[in-house]
C-alpha cells in the first residue's frame, strides 16, 4: 500500500489520489498526518506538502488540493518531455510539476464552473478548455501522468510488485432515433411523405415508400448488425435509447408502441442497455425520474447508466440528478464534433460535487471519439490513421477507449460510408 503523507488530508487530494494510483496504477493508497507513522511505514511511500520530510519520493504541492470554493488560477502550460505539464513544482520536487493539482483541475472540470463561452444548446465548447488553446486536448494526460509517477515510485522501490492494467474498449450506442420511417404514427407518416414530394427529395420519397410497404428494411435499424458485432466480442456495448416525449429536440418514436418496447428488450438481450435523457428531462428532476421509470419497466433490471440528448451537460446539475436517482454511470462527458479526453483521462472516474466539495458514486465515463468528430476527416484513410494514432494514445498507458456511435451512422447512407469499417477497426483493437 502506498502512504502518502500530507501536511492536510482534504476531500480533494484523498479524492484526486485515489484516482491517479488506485484506478490508474491499481495502488491502494492511505494518507497521515503524522511524521511518525510516516516514518514507521516500511513499504512504498511518497509525501505531498511544500516541503520534503527528508529524503522520501517527495511531489511539492500546489495549493489548489487545500483550498475550498472557486477562484480564477493562473496557469502557465509548458512542455514536459513527451507531454506538458503545469503547476511547476520546485527543485526539490521528484516530479516537476504537481500532477496531483493539475489532475483535480481536469477531472473535476473546474473551468467548467468558471464564465464560459456556449454554443446554441448551451454547451462547453473545446475551444474553451485550457486542453484545446494549449493543445494536449488528444493525449489522455491525467494517465500519463499517473505513469510517469509509477516510473518514479519504481526506481525507488524496485521491489514492489506493481499491479498491471489492460487495455479496454467501452463502445458505446446512440440511438436518438430508433427508426427513420417506421412507427411514427400516422400524422407523422403522412407529414414526411408529403415533405419529401414539396421539397423535391424523390429519393427519399422512394425509400420512404419502400419501407412503409416492407419492400425494404428501414435504413436506421442497424442492430441486427450490431447484435451480431456483440455476440462476436468479449466485452459489452452499451446501448442508449431516448425513450421521452416527443419535442422539437427529441424525434423519437413513443415508447407505448409495442415494437420500440420489443426492440429494447432484444437488444437488452445481448447488450447493455442505458437511458438518453431527454432533453426537457436535464432541467426536470421529475421528467428524468418518470423516464427512468420507464425504462426500468421494459427491461426490468435498475437503470445502470445515462446519457444526455445532444451531449448537453449542465454542471453541476446533471450529475446531481444522476446521484438522486442513484444511477450508476453517467455518459455525457466529451465533445460531439471534437476527438480528445474533456476530462483529461481515459480512466473512468467519480463525479466531484465543488460546491459541496465532496466526492459522489456516481461513475463519469468519459467519452473521447464521437462519429460526427471523425467526419471531419476527409478521406477513408484519413478516419482510419486519426482512430489507430488515438487508440494507440490509450494503449500506452493500459486505458479505455469510449467510442460513441449511433444506429445510424452504421447504416449505409452515404453520409456514413465507411463507418462499420471504422466500427469494427475499433473493436478489433482489443486484439491488434
Amino acid at each position: 500500500m502506498l502512504l502518502v503523507y500530507t501536511h492536510k488530508i482534504t476531500p480533494r487530494l484523498t479524492y484526486t489520489f485515489k484516482h491517479l494510483c488506485k484506478r490508474i496504477l491499481g495502488l491502494e493508497v492511505s494518507f497521515t498526518s503524522k511524521i511518525e507513522d510516516f516514518i514507521a511505514h516500511d513499504s512504498i511511500k511518497m509525501s505531498y506538502a511544500k516541503q520534503p520530510l527528508s529524503k522520501e519520493i517527495f511531489v511539492q504541492s500546489h495549493s489548489l488540493l487545500f483550498e475550498q470554493g472557486l477562484s480564477d488560477i493562473d496557469i502557465t502550460v509548458n512542455d514536459w518531455e513527451d507531454t506538458k505539464g503545469f503547476f511547476a513544482a520546485g527543485d526539490r520536487s521528484d516530479l516537476p510539476y504537481d500532477i496531483f493539482a493539475a489532475s483535480f483541475y481536469l477531472l473535476s472540470r473546474y473551468e467548467e464552473y468558471l464564465p464560459h463561452v456556449k454554443d446554441d444548446f448551451g454547451r462547453f465548447l473545446a475551444s474553451e478548455s485550457l486542453a484545446y488553446t494549449e493543445n494536449f486536448l488528444q493525449e489522455p494526460i491525467v494517465d500519463i501522468w499517473a505513469y510517469k509517477l509509477k516510473v518514479v515510485l519504481q526506481e525507488r522501490f524496485p521491489e514492489y510488485d506493481f499491479p498491471e492494467r489492460q487495455y479496454k474498449i467501452e463502445p458505446v450506442i446512440d440511438v436518438p432515433c430508433a427508426y427513420k420511417y417506421s412507427y411514427k404514427g400516422l400524422l407523422r407518416t403522412i407529414g414526411g411523405i408529403f415533405g419529401d414530394i414539396f421539397r423535391l427529395k424523390f429519393r427519399q420519397f422512394y425509400e420512404r415508400i419502400s419501407v412503409l410497404l416492407g419492400l425494404k428494411r428501414d435504413p436506421f435499424d442497424t442492430f441486427g448488425w450490431l447484435i451480431n458485432r456483440q455476440k462476436s466480442t468479449s466485452f459489452k456495448f452499451t446501448v442508449f435509447f431516448l425513450i421521452g416525449a416527443y419535442s422539437t429536440f427529441d424525434k423519437n418514436i413513443s415508447i407505448n408502441k409495442k415494437q420500440f418496447v420489443a426492440l429494447i428488450k432484444s437488444v437488452g438481450d445481448y447488450c447493455n442497455i442505458g437511458l438518453k435523457a431527454s432533453y426537457f428531462s436535464l432541467d426536470n428532476l421529475d421528467i428524468l425520474k418518470k423516464e427512468k421509470q420507464k425504462m426500468e419497466v421494459v427491461t426490468n433490471v435498475n437503470l445502470m447508466a445515462i446519457r444526455n440528448s445532444h451531449s448537453k451537460l449542465n454542471l453541476p446539475s446533471t450529475y446531481r440528478n444522476a446521484v438522486e436517482l442513484e444511477i450508476p454511470q453517467e455518459h455525457t462527458m466529451g465533445y460531439i464534433n471534437v476527438l480528445g479526453f474533456r476530462a483529461g483521462t481515459c480512466t473512468p472516474f467519480q463525479f466531484y460535487d465543488l460546491d459541496y466539495e465532496v466526492q459522489t458514486p456516481l461513475q463519469i465515463h468519459s467519452y473521447h471519439c464521437m462519429d460526427f468528430a471523425l467526419l471531419k476527416q476527409e478521406s477513408q484513410l484519413d478516419k482510419q490513421q486519426t482512430l489507430e494514432r488515438f487508440i494507440n494514445a490509450i494503449k500506452k498507458v493500459d486505458g479505455t477507449f469510449s467510442p460513441v456511435f449511433h444506429n445510424y451512422s452504421l447504416s449505409n447512407d452515404e453520409t456514413w460510408s465507411g463507418f462499420k469499417t471504422l466500427f469494427n477497426q475499433i473493436l478489433n483493437s482489443i486484439d491488434a
